[in-house]
Protein backbone atom coordinates (compact mmCIF):
# COMPACT_ATOMS: atom_id res chain seq x y z
CA UNK A 1 0.00 0.00 0.00
CA UNK A 2 0.78 3.49 -0.50
CA UNK A 3 1.80 6.50 2.00
CA UNK A 4 -0.91 9.28 2.19
CA UNK A 5 1.16 11.79 0.19
CA UNK A 6 1.79 8.92 -2.50
CA UNK A 7 0.48 6.59 -4.79
CA UNK A 8 2.05 3.52 -6.74
CA UNK A 9 2.13 3.34 -10.11
CA UNK A 10 0.24 0.17 -10.08
CA UNK A 11 -2.73 2.53 -8.26
CA UNK A 12 -6.22 2.66 -10.05
CA UNK A 13 -7.14 6.55 -11.30
CA UNK A 14 -10.22 6.62 -10.39
CA UNK A 15 -12.57 7.91 -13.15
CA UNK A 16 -15.07 11.45 -12.08
CA UNK A 17 -16.92 10.38 -14.33
CA UNK A 18 -17.60 7.73 -12.34
CA UNK A 19 -20.65 4.92 -14.47
CA UNK A 20 -21.29 1.48 -13.55
CA UNK A 21 -19.27 0.07 -11.39
CA UNK A 22 -19.36 -3.65 -11.58
CA UNK A 23 -16.83 -4.45 -13.78
CA UNK A 24 -14.40 -2.30 -12.23
CA UNK A 25 -14.85 -3.72 -9.22
CA UNK A 26 -14.70 -7.12 -10.08
CA UNK A 27 -11.28 -6.62 -12.03
CA UNK A 28 -9.99 -4.82 -9.05
CA UNK A 29 -11.50 -7.32 -6.64
CA UNK A 30 -9.27 -10.16 -8.69
CA UNK A 31 -6.24 -8.67 -7.71
CA UNK A 32 -7.30 -8.27 -3.74
CA UNK A 33 -9.89 -7.21 -1.25
CA UNK A 34 -8.29 -3.48 -1.00
CA UNK A 35 -6.69 -1.80 -3.44
CA UNK A 36 -4.98 1.30 -4.16
CA UNK A 37 -6.29 4.10 -5.87
CA UNK A 38 -5.82 7.75 -6.89
CA UNK A 39 -9.18 9.75 -6.45
CA UNK A 40 -9.50 13.23 -8.38
CA UNK A 41 -7.33 15.59 -7.76
CA UNK A 42 -4.35 13.08 -7.65
CA UNK A 43 -5.13 12.25 -3.89
CA UNK A 44 -3.93 8.42 -3.07
CA UNK A 45 -6.28 6.39 -1.02
CA UNK A 46 -7.25 3.27 -1.05
CA UNK A 47 -11.13 1.60 -1.01
CA UNK A 48 -12.29 -1.86 0.39
CA UNK A 49 -13.87 -4.38 -2.04
CA UNK A 50 -14.12 -7.51 -0.51
CA UNK A 51 -16.94 -8.69 1.61
CA UNK A 52 -15.20 -10.08 4.54
CA UNK A 53 -12.56 -7.17 4.46
CA UNK A 54 -14.93 -4.49 4.56
CA UNK A 55 -17.02 -5.89 7.38
CA UNK A 56 -13.71 -6.12 9.35
CA UNK A 57 -12.64 -2.80 8.71
CA UNK A 58 -16.09 -0.91 9.36
CA UNK A 59 -16.19 -2.01 12.90
CA UNK A 60 -12.38 -2.41 13.45
CA UNK A 61 -11.71 -0.46 16.62
CA UNK A 62 -8.66 1.54 14.81
CA UNK A 63 -11.03 3.01 12.52
CA UNK A 64 -11.97 6.51 12.55
CA UNK A 65 -14.21 8.82 11.07
CA UNK A 66 -13.15 12.23 12.06
CA UNK A 67 -10.29 13.63 9.35
CA UNK A 68 -8.00 15.07 12.62
CA UNK A 69 -6.64 11.63 12.06
CA UNK A 70 -5.54 12.32 8.47
CA UNK A 71 -2.44 14.15 8.26
CA UNK A 72 -3.11 14.86 4.23
CA UNK A 73 -6.22 16.26 5.23
CA UNK A 74 -4.42 18.90 7.96
CA UNK A 75 -1.19 19.94 6.88
CA UNK A 76 -2.65 21.10 3.41
CA UNK A 77 -1.02 18.20 1.17
CA UNK A 78 -5.29 18.20 0.22
CA UNK A 79 -5.56 21.34 -0.72
CA UNK A 80 -8.67 23.24 1.21
CA UNK A 81 -10.47 23.57 -1.86
CA UNK A 82 -10.79 19.74 -2.80
CA UNK A 83 -14.50 18.46 -3.82
CA UNK A 84 -14.51 15.39 -1.78
CA UNK A 85 -13.16 17.18 1.40
CA UNK A 86 -16.71 17.92 1.87
CA UNK A 87 -16.76 14.43 3.34
CA UNK A 88 -14.38 15.33 5.93
CA UNK A 89 -15.17 18.65 6.91
CA UNK A 90 -18.80 18.46 7.97
CA UNK A 91 -19.52 18.42 11.70
CA UNK A 92 -21.81 15.37 12.12
CA UNK A 93 -22.30 11.77 13.57
CA UNK A 94 -20.75 11.02 10.35
CA UNK A 95 -17.90 12.32 10.69
CA UNK A 96 -17.46 11.73 14.10
CA UNK A 97 -16.24 8.86 16.65
CA UNK A 98 -16.94 7.71 20.34
CA UNK A 99 -18.56 9.80 22.85
CA UNK A 100 -19.35 12.54 20.49
CA UNK A 101 -20.95 10.30 17.63
CA UNK A 102 -22.75 8.70 20.48
CA UNK A 103 -24.22 12.02 21.50
CA UNK A 104 -25.11 13.02 18.20
CA UNK A 105 -26.75 9.48 17.35
CA UNK A 106 -28.89 9.54 20.23
CA UNK A 107 -30.28 12.61 19.30
CA UNK A 108 -31.74 11.31 15.99
CA UNK A 109 -31.80 7.71 16.69
CA UNK A 110 -35.10 8.38 18.53
CA UNK A 111 -36.94 9.07 15.32
CA UNK A 112 -35.73 5.90 13.13
CA UNK A 113 -36.31 2.63 15.35
CA UNK A 114 -38.51 0.56 13.88
CA UNK A 115 -41.55 0.97 16.08
CA UNK A 116 -40.99 5.05 15.33
CA UNK A 117 -40.85 4.36 11.57
CA UNK A 118 -43.72 1.50 11.42
CA UNK A 119 -46.09 4.95 12.58
CA UNK A 120 -45.06 6.34 9.01
CA UNK A 121 -46.34 3.78 6.90
CA UNK A 122 -50.18 4.78 6.43
CA UNK A 123 -48.37 8.58 4.96
CA UNK A 124 -46.00 6.93 3.03
CA UNK A 125 -48.88 4.56 1.43
CA UNK A 126 -50.60 7.82 0.89
CA UNK A 127 -47.72 9.48 -0.65
CA UNK A 128 -46.90 6.70 -2.81
CA UNK A 129 -50.96 6.15 -4.33
CA UNK A 130 -50.64 10.08 -4.90
CA UNK A 131 -47.36 9.74 -6.71
CA UNK A 132 -48.34 6.68 -9.16
CA UNK A 133 -51.49 8.48 -10.12
CA UNK A 134 -49.23 11.41 -11.22
CA UNK A 135 -46.98 8.86 -12.78
CA UNK A 136 -49.93 7.63 -14.54
CA UNK A 137 -51.19 10.80 -16.17
CA UNK A 138 -47.28 11.71 -17.67
CA UNK A 139 -47.03 8.95 -19.23
CA UNK A 140 -50.72 9.08 -20.54
CA UNK A 141 -49.67 12.30 -21.69
CA UNK A 142 -47.16 11.56 -23.28
CA UNK A 143 -47.31 10.44 -27.52
CA UNK A 144 -45.37 7.41 -26.47
CA UNK A 145 -46.64 6.67 -23.12
CA UNK A 146 -43.39 7.56 -21.17
CA UNK A 147 -43.12 8.84 -17.66
CA UNK A 148 -39.60 9.44 -16.28
CA UNK A 149 -40.13 7.16 -12.87
CA UNK A 150 -36.92 8.60 -11.30
CA UNK A 151 -38.59 11.99 -11.34
CA UNK A 152 -42.55 11.42 -11.53
CA UNK A 153 -42.48 8.33 -8.13
CA UNK A 154 -38.52 7.33 -7.05
CA UNK A 155 -37.37 10.72 -6.07
CA UNK A 156 -40.36 12.72 -4.93
CA UNK A 157 -41.46 9.78 -2.65
CA UNK A 158 -38.74 9.49 -0.03
CA UNK A 159 -37.87 13.28 -0.58
CA UNK A 160 -41.38 14.18 0.91
CA UNK A 161 -40.81 11.77 3.65
CA UNK A 162 -38.03 13.33 4.78
CA UNK A 163 -38.21 16.71 4.56
CA UNK A 164 -42.16 16.33 6.62
CA UNK A 165 -39.73 14.79 8.91
CA UNK A 166 -37.81 17.47 9.12
CA UNK A 167 -40.49 20.39 8.58
CA UNK A 168 -39.01 21.30 5.49
CA UNK A 169 -41.53 23.35 3.36
CA UNK A 170 -42.31 22.14 0.04
CA UNK A 171 -40.45 25.20 -1.55
CA UNK A 172 -37.64 24.17 -0.81
CA UNK A 173 -37.22 20.76 -1.72
CA UNK A 174 -36.56 20.65 -5.18
CA UNK A 175 -33.24 23.29 -4.71
CA UNK A 176 -32.21 20.69 -1.72
CA UNK A 177 -31.73 17.83 -3.80
CA UNK A 178 -30.10 19.72 -6.90
CA UNK A 179 -27.56 20.75 -3.70
CA UNK A 180 -27.49 17.96 -2.34
CA UNK A 181 -26.79 16.30 -5.84
CA UNK A 182 -23.71 18.58 -6.50
CA UNK A 183 -22.34 18.06 -3.17
CA UNK A 184 -22.68 14.32 -1.93
CA UNK A 185 -23.37 12.64 -5.08
CA UNK A 186 -21.75 13.75 -8.46
CA UNK A 187 -17.93 13.31 -8.59
CA UNK A 188 -17.03 15.04 -11.70
CA UNK A 189 -17.78 18.50 -10.33
CA UNK A 190 -14.85 21.44 -10.13
CA UNK A 191 -14.09 22.95 -6.45
CA UNK A 192 -15.74 26.28 -7.89
CA UNK A 193 -18.77 24.32 -8.04
CA UNK A 194 -18.67 22.14 -4.91
CA UNK A 195 -17.45 25.84 -3.04
CA UNK A 196 -20.47 27.21 -4.11
CA UNK A 197 -22.97 24.77 -3.87
CA UNK A 198 -22.13 23.95 -0.15
CA UNK A 199 -22.72 27.47 0.52
CA UNK A 200 -25.79 27.62 -0.99
CA UNK A 201 -26.79 24.71 0.88
CA UNK A 202 -25.73 25.65 4.35
CA UNK A 203 -27.27 29.12 3.96
CA UNK A 204 -30.89 27.35 2.86
CA UNK A 205 -30.42 24.80 5.96
CA UNK A 206 -30.19 27.58 8.16
CA UNK A 207 -32.71 29.64 6.86
CA UNK A 208 -34.89 26.17 7.28
CA UNK A 209 -33.66 25.87 10.88
CA UNK A 210 -34.71 29.71 11.76
CA UNK A 211 -37.78 28.86 10.55
CA UNK A 212 -38.08 25.75 12.74
CA UNK A 213 -36.65 28.33 15.73
CA UNK A 214 -39.18 30.47 15.33
CA UNK A 215 -42.02 28.07 14.76
CA UNK A 216 -41.14 24.84 16.82
CA UNK A 217 -43.39 22.26 15.38
CA UNK A 218 -43.94 18.24 15.71
CA UNK A 219 -40.56 18.24 13.67
CA UNK A 220 -37.07 16.75 14.01
CA UNK A 221 -35.32 20.01 13.33
CA UNK A 222 -37.34 21.33 16.43
CA UNK A 223 -36.41 18.39 18.04
CA UNK A 224 -32.54 18.90 17.52
CA UNK A 225 -32.57 22.71 17.92
CA UNK A 226 -35.18 22.15 21.20
CA UNK A 227 -31.97 19.63 22.72
CA UNK A 228 -29.32 22.27 21.51
CA UNK A 229 -30.92 24.99 23.28
CA UNK A 230 -32.11 22.76 26.42
CA UNK A 231 -28.51 21.33 27.22
CA UNK A 232 -26.08 24.35 26.20
CA UNK A 233 -23.55 22.32 24.69
CA UNK A 234 -25.22 18.97 23.11
CA UNK A 235 -25.16 19.95 19.59
CA UNK A 236 -23.16 23.37 18.07
CA UNK A 237 -24.96 25.27 14.82
CA UNK A 238 -22.59 23.33 12.60
CA UNK A 239 -23.43 20.03 13.65
CA UNK A 240 -26.90 21.23 13.90
CA UNK A 241 -26.61 21.58 9.84
CA UNK A 242 -24.52 18.95 9.11
CA UNK A 243 -26.31 16.63 11.16
CA UNK A 244 -29.89 18.34 9.00
CA UNK A 245 -27.76 17.77 5.63
CA UNK A 246 -26.97 14.24 6.39
CA UNK A 247 -30.45 13.28 7.39
CA UNK A 248 -31.61 15.12 3.93
CA UNK A 249 -28.68 13.21 1.89
CA UNK A 250 -29.35 9.84 2.58
CA UNK A 251 -32.87 10.28 3.51
CA UNK A 252 -33.83 10.38 0.10
CA UNK A 253 -30.39 9.90 -2.37
CA UNK A 254 -29.78 6.30 -1.52
CA UNK A 255 -33.89 5.59 -1.25
CA UNK A 256 -34.42 7.19 -4.91
CA UNK A 257 -31.23 5.06 -6.04
CA UNK A 258 -32.65 1.62 -4.26
CA UNK A 259 -35.74 2.18 -5.70
CA UNK A 260 -34.74 2.86 -9.09
CA UNK A 261 -32.34 -0.07 -9.06
CA UNK A 262 -34.65 -2.50 -7.93
CA UNK A 263 -37.26 -1.27 -11.00
CA UNK A 264 -34.75 -1.72 -13.51
CA UNK A 265 -33.76 -5.44 -12.15
CA UNK A 266 -37.29 -6.37 -11.85
CA UNK A 267 -37.89 -5.10 -15.11
CA UNK A 268 -34.69 -6.90 -16.54
CA UNK A 269 -35.37 -9.94 -14.71
CA UNK A 270 -39.51 -10.63 -15.09
CA UNK A 271 -38.68 -13.95 -13.69
CA UNK A 272 -38.20 -12.75 -10.47
CA UNK A 273 -40.31 -9.92 -10.81
CA UNK A 274 -43.56 -13.07 -11.62
CA UNK A 275 -42.04 -14.78 -8.21
CA UNK A 276 -43.29 -12.19 -6.00
CA UNK A 277 -46.56 -10.89 -8.04
CA UNK A 278 -47.44 -14.67 -7.63
CA UNK A 279 -46.54 -14.81 -3.95
CA UNK A 280 -43.51 -17.06 -4.26
CA UNK A 281 -41.49 -14.47 -2.51
CA UNK A 282 -41.89 -11.02 -0.79
CA UNK A 283 -41.28 -7.34 -1.60
CA UNK A 284 -38.04 -7.38 1.06
CA UNK A 285 -36.50 -10.45 -0.96
CA UNK A 286 -36.47 -7.63 -3.61
CA UNK A 287 -35.09 -4.75 -1.38
CA UNK A 288 -32.47 -6.78 -0.02
CA UNK A 289 -31.42 -8.33 -3.13
CA UNK A 290 -31.25 -5.06 -5.06
CA UNK A 291 -28.61 -3.60 -2.03
CA UNK A 292 -26.79 -6.59 -2.61
CA UNK A 293 -26.40 -7.04 -5.80
CA UNK A 294 -26.42 -3.32 -7.37
CA UNK A 295 -26.57 -1.18 -4.05
CA UNK A 296 -28.05 2.95 -4.16
CA UNK A 297 -23.92 3.29 -3.04
CA UNK A 298 -21.41 2.78 -4.43
CA UNK A 299 -17.65 3.83 -2.79
CA UNK A 300 -18.06 6.09 0.25
CA UNK A 301 -16.05 7.86 1.44
CA UNK A 302 -14.18 8.71 4.20
CA UNK A 303 -12.54 6.54 7.17
CA UNK A 304 -9.20 6.34 8.36
CA UNK A 305 -6.62 3.71 10.17
CA UNK A 306 -5.23 5.41 13.50
CA UNK A 307 -2.39 3.27 12.99
CA UNK A 308 -0.51 0.88 9.86
CA UNK A 309 -3.79 -1.76 9.89
CA UNK A 310 -3.79 -4.94 8.24
CA UNK A 311 -7.08 -5.62 6.33
CA UNK A 312 -7.32 -8.96 4.04
CA UNK A 313 -3.98 -9.35 4.43
CA UNK A 314 -3.06 -6.41 3.42
CA UNK A 315 -1.68 -3.37 5.17
CA UNK A 316 -3.00 0.32 4.89
CA UNK A 317 -0.88 2.92 6.22
CA UNK A 318 -2.03 4.84 8.94
CA UNK A 319 -4.24 7.88 8.30
CA UNK A 320 -4.97 6.77 4.60
CA UNK A 321 -8.35 8.06 3.44
CA UNK A 322 -10.47 5.02 2.76
CA UNK A 323 -13.71 4.36 1.00
CA UNK A 324 -16.36 1.54 1.44
CA UNK A 325 -17.04 -0.61 -1.33
CA UNK A 326 -20.14 -1.94 -0.88
CA UNK A 327 -21.28 -2.24 -4.47
CA UNK A 328 -18.01 -4.04 -5.00
CA UNK A 329 -18.75 -6.62 -1.67
CA UNK A 330 -22.17 -7.19 -2.90
CA UNK A 331 -20.94 -9.13 -5.83
CA UNK A 332 -17.90 -10.68 -3.60
CA UNK A 333 -18.05 -14.41 -4.62
CA UNK A 334 -16.02 -15.59 -2.43
CA UNK A 335 -19.01 -15.18 0.24
CA UNK A 336 -22.10 -14.64 -1.67
CA UNK A 337 -21.33 -17.70 -3.70
CA UNK A 338 -19.89 -18.16 -7.29
CA UNK A 339 -23.12 -16.66 -8.82
CA UNK A 340 -22.77 -13.35 -7.18
CA UNK A 341 -23.29 -11.79 -10.08
CA UNK A 342 -26.68 -13.14 -10.51
CA UNK A 343 -29.95 -11.66 -9.75
CA UNK A 344 -31.84 -13.68 -7.42
CA UNK A 345 -34.56 -12.75 -4.97
CA UNK A 346 -34.84 -16.05 -3.68
CA UNK A 347 -30.63 -16.40 -2.69
CA UNK A 348 -30.20 -17.79 0.57
CA UNK A 349 -28.32 -15.21 2.63
CA UNK A 350 -29.14 -12.42 0.57
CA UNK A 351 -29.74 -9.69 3.44
CA UNK A 352 -26.07 -10.08 4.98
CA UNK A 353 -25.05 -7.79 2.48
CA UNK A 354 -23.29 -4.13 3.91
CA UNK A 355 -25.24 -2.09 1.95
CA UNK A 356 -26.22 -0.02 5.06
CA UNK A 357 -23.01 -0.31 6.54
CA UNK A 358 -21.82 -2.34 9.65
CA UNK A 359 -20.81 -1.25 13.20
CA UNK A 360 -21.43 1.88 14.92
CA UNK A 361 -21.62 3.90 12.17
CA UNK A 362 -24.82 1.61 10.75
CA UNK A 363 -26.98 3.02 8.78
CA UNK A 364 -29.65 5.20 11.19
CA UNK A 365 -32.19 5.79 8.63
CA UNK A 366 -32.36 1.96 7.05
CA UNK A 367 -35.43 0.75 8.65
CA UNK A 368 -36.88 3.97 6.98
CA UNK A 369 -35.14 2.98 3.47
CA UNK A 370 -36.65 -0.67 3.71
CA UNK A 371 -40.24 0.55 4.01
CA UNK A 372 -40.39 3.19 1.82
CA UNK A 373 -38.70 1.08 -1.14
CA UNK A 374 -40.87 -2.00 0.08
CA UNK A 375 -44.49 0.26 -0.28
CA UNK A 376 -43.06 1.66 -3.57
CA UNK A 377 -42.33 -1.58 -5.61
CA UNK A 378 -45.45 -3.66 -4.60
CA UNK A 379 -47.70 -0.12 -4.96
CA UNK A 380 -46.15 0.72 -8.02
CA UNK A 381 -46.09 -3.48 -9.49
CA UNK A 382 -49.50 -3.86 -8.12
CA UNK A 383 -50.91 -0.73 -9.91
CA UNK A 384 -48.51 -1.06 -13.13
CA UNK A 385 -48.13 -4.88 -13.24
CA UNK A 386 -47.33 -4.27 -17.19
CA UNK A 387 -44.20 -1.54 -16.50
CA UNK A 388 -41.59 -1.87 -18.51
CA UNK A 389 -38.44 0.21 -19.26
CA UNK A 390 -39.29 2.42 -22.23
CA UNK A 391 -35.29 2.11 -23.74
CA UNK A 392 -33.00 -0.92 -23.49
CA UNK A 393 -30.90 -0.55 -19.60
CA UNK A 394 -27.54 -0.20 -21.73
CA UNK A 395 -28.73 2.99 -23.20
CA UNK A 396 -30.02 3.98 -20.10
CA UNK A 397 -27.45 7.25 -19.02
CA UNK A 398 -25.22 6.27 -15.35
CA UNK A 399 -24.79 8.51 -12.96
CA UNK A 400 -21.74 10.46 -13.32
CA UNK A 401 -20.74 9.60 -10.22
CA UNK A 402 -18.70 6.60 -8.21
CA UNK A 403 -20.16 7.17 -5.21
CA UNK A 404 -23.64 6.93 -6.21
CA UNK A 405 -24.84 4.12 -8.09
CA UNK A 406 -27.65 4.40 -10.13
CA UNK A 407 -28.92 5.81 -13.44
CA UNK A 408 -29.64 9.12 -14.22
CA UNK A 409 -33.16 8.77 -15.28
CA UNK A 410 -35.63 6.09 -15.75
CA UNK A 411 -37.91 5.74 -18.61
CA UNK A 412 -40.84 3.48 -18.74
CA UNK A 413 -44.13 2.96 -19.67
CA UNK A 414 -46.47 1.71 -17.50
CA UNK A 415 -49.19 1.01 -18.87
CA UNK A 416 -49.47 -1.74 -22.27
CA UNK A 417 -50.24 0.21 -25.53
Amino acid sequence: MSSPTSAPASAHVVDPAGGCPHALNADLRAQGPVADIVLPGGVPAAVVLGHDALKEFLAHPDVAKDARHCPAMKDGTIPADWPLRVFADAQGMHTADGADHRRLRSLVGSAFTARQVERLRPRIEELTAGLLDGLGRAAAEDPDGVADLRTHFALPLPMSVICELLGVDPEHRGRLHDLTYTVIIATDTTPAQVTAAVRELVELLGTIAAARRAAPGDDLTSALIAAREAGGDRLSEAELIGTMRLMLVAGHETTLNLISNAVRALCTHRDQLALVLEGEAAWSDVVDETLRWDGPVSWFPFRYPTRDLAVGGTVIPQGTPVLAGYTAAGRDGAFHGPDADRFDITRPGAARHLSFGHGVHYCVGAPLARLEATIALEQLFTRYPDLDLAVPEAELPHQRSFIGNSVQELPVRPLRR
